[in-house]
């Protein structure tokens, strides 16, 4: 039995020597931050290492020239500011009047014995903004609001019918209507009752968004240019609820933004942007936050692809250019040991395609050694029990 024992003891004692000698090659799921950093894509005439990469830290000092750099912008498009207008609409071609025009005459020239009022339905404003009226020719109205074409026309009247009063309504064609093309419960073409309807009501009038669509985004195309926003900020800025023209483009989707986490985290995944603006903190706590065992705090890196068109280059690309980055592609690294490397985080905005990259903690090794030998150490004592 001694014999046996001696055996076990000598099998764990070697087993434990196996595990000191190999720590460095446990297995793990992230590189260590000096690892990833010192990835070099060869050397220079002098023997120096040149990487394809550039790298800087996120503190309160660099995060003013970072945010200037082109395309490092959250939203994709620009967007128009709102700007109020009259309560009124203005008569576009393509309209549809109905005119009625009453006379006092007995021997009225518009009217029939013993009626008072003349009718002119489906009067259809054309190309050239003019219609035609008995008695008058033809007379230009686009332009005009329907209470001054209603007066511009009585007037136009009176050396015919010296007693014309004058009715106007108007149907919007399709200079007066906006398409309200997806995204929400009720699609379609909206008429524009006045020159101050405003995105949100004519979204209203759709419907609404459904709410299973994630982070909605609105997409306005405009004489044939797109604009973008969300609906988070629409509602949150209400400068931003931009008065609509006609012949406007409306259409709402979930937000096609994403960015990626890998390494010693809770959880390597894809995420959608929940909110128009995700900071490194906020994607740190989509994500779960990071592994208590085997995150490194000092070594969070977001890594990034810029367009070969925002790549500025300079002399020391150690040293980051308000003008753009100096390589195509970034490393940014956060140090969430310092409040600075916290506050600072809290203002990074993360892009679309960001890889959120949290490195693995030396400690987290020697923790998983230490684990593996303890419990060789545990299974040896039970055998001698």
């Amino acid at each position: 039995m001694t014999v046996t024992y001696r055996r076990i003891a000598m099998l764990g004692l070697c087993l434990c020597m196996g595990l000191v000698l190999s720590a460095c090659n446990l297995p793990r799921g992230a590189g260590f931050r000096n690892e990833v950093l010192s990835a070099k894509a060869g050397v220079d005439a002098n023997g120096q290492p040149v990487y394809d990469f550039a790298v800087f830290s996120v503190t309160r000092a660099s995060l003013p020239l970072l945010a200037g750099w082109p395309g490092n912008a959250t939203g994709t498009l620009p967007w128009i500011g709102r700007v109020d207008q009259p309560a009124s609409m203005i008569i576009s071609p393509g309209d549809m009047l109905k005119i009625s025009i009453w006379d006092a005459e007995d021997n009225s020239l518009l009217t029939r014995p013993g009626e008072r009022v003349a009718q002119l339905q489906d009067v259809q404003v054309g190309p050239d903004g003019r219609i035609f009226l008995p008695f008058v020719g033809n007379m230009k109205v686009s332009g005009m609001a329907p209470d001054t074409a209603r007066e511009r026309i009585q007037d136009m009247l009176l050396n015919t019918v010296p007693s014309a009063q004058v009715q106007l309504s108007v149907a919007p064609g399709r200079a007066n209507t906006v398409t309200l093309a997806s995204g929400v419960r009720n699609p379609g073409i909206y008429p524009l009752v006045d020159r101050n309807v405003s995105l949100l009501s004519l979204i209203a009038q759709g419907g609404g968004v459904p709410e299973s669509t994630v982070n909605p985004r609105v997409k306005l195309f405009r004489n044939g240019k797109p604009y973008g926003v969300s609906l988070e900020r629409l509602f949150a800025e209400p400068n931003l609820d931009t008065t609509l023209q006609g012949g406007d483009r409306v259409l709402v989707e979930a937000d096609d933004r994403y960015f990626l986490s890998l390494g010693a985290v809770t959880r390597e995944s894809l995420y959608p942007f929940p909110k128009d603006r995700v900071s490194a903190l906020d994607a740190l706590s989509i994500m779960g936050g990071v592994s208590a065992l085997r995150a490194n705090p000092q070594g969070i890196l977001i890594l990034r692809d810029y367009p070969a068109s925002a790549v500025r280059p300079v002399a020391d690309p150690k040293v980051p250019s308000p003008e753009g980055p100096p390589r195509d592609r970034v490393v940014f690294t956060i140090d969430l040991t310092r409040a600075d490397g916290l506050f600072s985080a809290g203002k990074f905005q993360i892009q679309s395609g960001d890889l959120v990259y949290v490195t693995e903690s030396p400690l987290g090794t020697a923790t998983t050694l230490l684990g593996l030998i303890t419990n060789v150490t545990l299974a040896r004592q039970r055998l001698q029990q």
